[in-house]
């Protein structure tokens, strides 16, 4: 059976006060090997972060005028985003087509989304060389009412608002307010569907941003299709996070899940693999046209043709294929194993757009290399989400079943 939270009897300011306190509270062993790892190197971007911001990006950076974006941007927001994408891929398939069967990991999806958008605002925050500068793009400022920033600006914001109305049932339901719940429950579809339309302009707004570095990004990778690229990656992105999160929460969280959701667990990731699988498929064909498109032969049988093949058939093609089989044979170890490459696959691409195949012609070691605070600060950052996840997921029915309050 399940674990059930208990409805908090909220009657005055000082009842709220008890009950956060008791849930700030560590629930379970504090030692753990994660908690072992993980704390020491929060800590320590906490300190780098800081730093930072009093001594400025060259402090603990390797970035410069020539390479401005660096890991921060490349991993921390581009291939965040990337996989933030299976919050609208799933809502759009639960509450516009009504497929029901999706319905027990939808909450954890959209939570997943929105703090990689919570992040990613952070991640913003202290790449930006001046961080009080981080409204211009919003305003206008500088950039103008027609840049890409502004619209992604934008885009971002609102999305995140819409995430957060999704999400927001889920608050209520902790905190015991039940007609603040219904009120917030009559919001969610009109704020999915808001949602959607805004994250698929945000995913696409993102590849936008390369096209302004024509000459810059290696023929191999660049093309006026960038923004659909990244949108079609997204789904796949999106979907295989589900797969590798869904796998480790299913474990971390197993008394929390009930007897359906326990059930379902394989049909589910079987579905997810049968989506990953069409959008890879769908990804594929567009590279292939658009290799044959832009004739660039002449790179095929260079180190970075090969670089760019591993890339398409190791990373695209193969997890496909895999993807497939697994759902074909229901074999969850191999939808599992096609999962953790299409993601190294997301990594890599959004990498070479951000870093490896951005201003290609500069060799090494003028070309830009991630210094080790800005992996470790990068880290810090994934961990840090990872604690706010699991914090949520252990207090709030994100897993499990809702309260069934009386109407």
């Amino acid at each position: 059976m399940s674990a059930k939270a208990a409805t908090p009897e909220i009657k005055s300011f000082k009842d709220f006060m008890v009950f956060i306190r008791g849930e700030l509270r560590p629930k379970g062993n504090i030692f753990t090997p994660f908690n072992i790892i993980s704390v020491p190197v929060i800590l320590l971007g906490a300190i780098l972060i800081a730093y930072r911001m009093v001594k400025g990006l060259g402090s603990i950076t390797n970035l410069s005028q020539d390479f401005p974006w660096g890991m921060w941007i490349g991993f921390d927001v581009m291939t965040g985003v990337a996989f933030a994408g299976g919050a609208y891929v799933l809502t759009f398939v639960v509450y516009i087509l009504r497929i029901e069967k999706y319905h027990p990991i939808i909450r954890a999806t959209v939570l997943n989304g929105f703090l990689a958008y919570v992040f990613y605002a952070g991640a913003l925050v202290i790449d930006l060389g001046r961080p009080w500068h981080i409204f211009n793009p919003v305003i206008g400022n500088k950039f103008g009412l027609s840049s890409v920033l502004f619209l992604v600006a934008w885009h971002f914001i609102l999305y995140m608002i819409a995430e957060f109305i999704e999400i927001s049932p889920a608050f209520a339901e902790w905190l015991g307010l039940k007609r603040i719940k219904k009120i917030l429950a009559s919001l969610t579809l009109g704020a999915v569907v808001f949602g959607i339309t805004l994250s698929t302009l945000h995913q696409s707004g993102l590849g936008a941003l390369f096209m302004m570095a024509k000459g810059k990004i290696h023929p191999l990778w660049y093309t006026e299709f960038i923004p659909v690229l990244f949108f079609v990656s997204s789904i796949f992105a999106g979907l295989s996070l589900v797969i590798f999160e869904g796998t480790i929460s299913h474990k971390v969280f197993s008394q929390q899940l009930d007897d359906e959701h326990r059930r379902s667990h394989s049909d589910i990731l079987i579905g997810l693999a049968k989506g990953c699988s069409g959008a890879m498929f769908a990804y594929f064909f567009l590279k292939i046209l658009i290799f044959m498109h832009g004739r660039h032969w002449e790179y095929v049988f260079t180190g970075w043709g090969q670089w760019y093949l591993l890339e398409l058939i190791g990373l695209v093609l193969v997890p496909c294929y895999l993807f497939l089989r697994g759902a074909m044979y229901k074999n969850l170890t191999i939808i599992r194993i096609a999962a953790i490459l299409t993601m190294i696959g997301v990594i890599i691409n959004r990498l070479n757009y951000s870093i490896i195949a951005f201003k290609w012609y500069i060799p090494l070691p003028a070309h830009y290399i991630p210094h080790w605070m800005e992996i470790e600060t990068t880290l810090a950052i994934v961990f840090a989400e990872i604690w706010v996840f699991r914090w949520i997921v252990n207090r709030m029915p994100i897993l499990r079943k809702p309260p069934a309050w009386e109407t």
